[in-house]
């Protein structure tokens, strides 16, 4: 088989990092392109970075500007998906003659507009990565934002020719909200990159560090994470009081950006003003050192699909504490990579914490599996391998199916008639319009609030 071809479409990717999309797809097309793939990420454009780039990884980057002002956070999507369609078919266009085979490959929802366009056009397959779900971030669907964002996301679960998810968590969740058959989804876990928390950092150094944010008798409970409800903070400062009711001399940390106001009211409310330190916002270096002076690292989430920062956790050496939501459940092996306590359940969550506090020792055996279990189920090569499969796969199956026998790409008798009579090359240069019936948005409706406040979070989940 020829070199593979991917078309990458994703909302985010560096250095624009609104939520986990971003880093996500970099790390996954890094691997990729390392492996044979030809890579290419489009992508919204951001002042930080060029419009056209290739990466010293040989990923390539096309960043689109969007034709107009919107109106509002789904209005820009909508404008942003029709800038994606016009430049993936100048794309296709100069590369339609070779032949090469060529996937598109959709990141959420927010991609759904222009890659069903494309897909129909084209007839080239689609494969989509669910990273989340609207109705399990919110707990259900309660307004007609929400509903919009349900049915985009059934919609590219229809779409694809196969659907990406990052863990059985997340495979049940959309065969149960969405109705996708079972085999029709791949498990895909998310990666982490060990290195990056291996740096040089000798013991007078972390001593130096730890004496800025804690006592020299303290022990060190660390939080790292979005300011919403999702992620269980109030959940851990339920069960501060009775974690220091055992353990006096412990310092819990609370590393993450937005607004934390509502919970510096209860911290104080609560007498605990000099036990809870807000660090604010947190990324690369100065977060992975705090990762490293941690005795522990809690992850209290209610809704998780993966929980890359209990990878983060892993790799940085702390020993892990997380909830049982989602996908926790996969990425923290209970009793041997780290202790699960029960979401949502303050005293399971305050058993679990000085459950390794009071032994150290079992805490550093989980430690070390945990890292050892991160260059198997978690390497980002592994992981990319296993993608390689489901690409592959894909365009076997195509290229024996009815749609190879319509495509316009040169890989059945009539292609270049098909593409004529559709005006492609037209289109590539004109564009073409996607329209589709998106609600209203009044100030009425709290959800695009959350939902801006969330993707502009997300970062702080991935540390970054």
């Amino acid at each position: 088989m020829r070199l593979m071809r991917v078309i990458m479409l994703s909302w985010e990717y560096p250095p624009r990092i609104v939520g986990g999309i971003s880093p996500h797809v970099k790390d996954l097309s890094f691997q990729l392109q390392q492996k044979g793939i030809e890579v290419h990420v489009v992508t919204k454009h951001t002042p930080l970075a060029p419009d056209e780039e290739v990466e010293p990884s040989g990923v390539q980057i096309h960043r689109v500007h969007l034709a107009d002002q919107p109106n509002d956070f789904l209005h820009e999507i909508q404008l942003l998906n029709q800038a994606t369609d016009r430049r993936v078919r100048q794309l296709l266009e100069d590369w339609r003659p070779g032949g090469q085979p060529t996937v598109f490959h959709a990141h959420d929802w927010l991609s759904l507009d222009s890659a069903r366009e494309l897909k129909y056009e084209y007839k080239l397959p689609l494969v989509a990565t669910i990273h989340a779900t609207e109705s399990g971030r919110h707990g259900g669907i309660f307004n007609e934002t929400s509903k919009y964002i349900h049915e985009q996301e059934y919609w590219l679960t229809y779409e694809a020719w196969r659907v990406i998810v990052c863990s059985e968590f997340m495979k049940e969740e959309v065969v149960r909200l969405f109705n996708s058959p079972a085999d029709k989804i791949d498990v895909i876990y998310n990666g982490v990159e060990p290195e990056k928390f291996e740096f040089e950092w000798t013991e007078a150094e972390r001593a130096a560090h730890r004496a800025k944010l804690a006592l020299p008798n303290e022990k060190i409970v660390m939080y790292v994470g979005r300011f919403v409800r999702e992620k269980g903070i109030h959940v851990l400062l339920n069960a501060a009081s009775v974690i220091l009711a055992q353990e006096p001399n412990t310092k819990f940390l609370i590393v993450g950006g937005g607004n934390r106001e509502r919970f510096e009211k209860f911290v104080h409310w609560a007498g605990l003003q000099d036990k809870v330190l807000f660090t604010g916002f947190m990324a690369n270096r100065s977060l992975h050192q705090l990762y490293r002076v941690a005795d522990v690292a809690v992850f209290p989430s209610l809704y998780e699909p993966f929980g890359i920062v209990a990878l983060e956790g892993m790799a940085a050496g702390a020993p892990v504490v997380a909830s049982d939501a989602g996908g926790l459940r996969e990425v923290v092996i209970h009793g041997e990579t780290g202790t699960l306590s029960y979401a949502n359940n303050p005293e399971s969550l305050a058993w679990a914490v000085l459950d390794v506090l009071n032994h150290p020792k079992r805490a550093e055996d989980m430690s070390v599996k945990a890292r050892i279990r991160l260059k198997t189920d978690f390497d980002w090569s592994h992981l990319a391998n296993q993608t390689i499969g489901v690409y592959d796969r894909v365009w076997n199956e195509f290229l024996n199916s009815y749609w190879a026998q319509n495509t316009v790409w040169p890989v059945s008798p009539g292609a270049e008639d098909r593409a004529k009579r559709l005006r492609l090359e037209e289109k590539a240069v004109d564009g073409a319009i996607i329209e589709r019936p998106r609600p209203r948005i009044s100030t009425s409706l709290p959800s695009l609030t959350s939902i801006v406040e969330e993707e502009e979070e997300e970062k702080e989940e991935l540390g970054l």
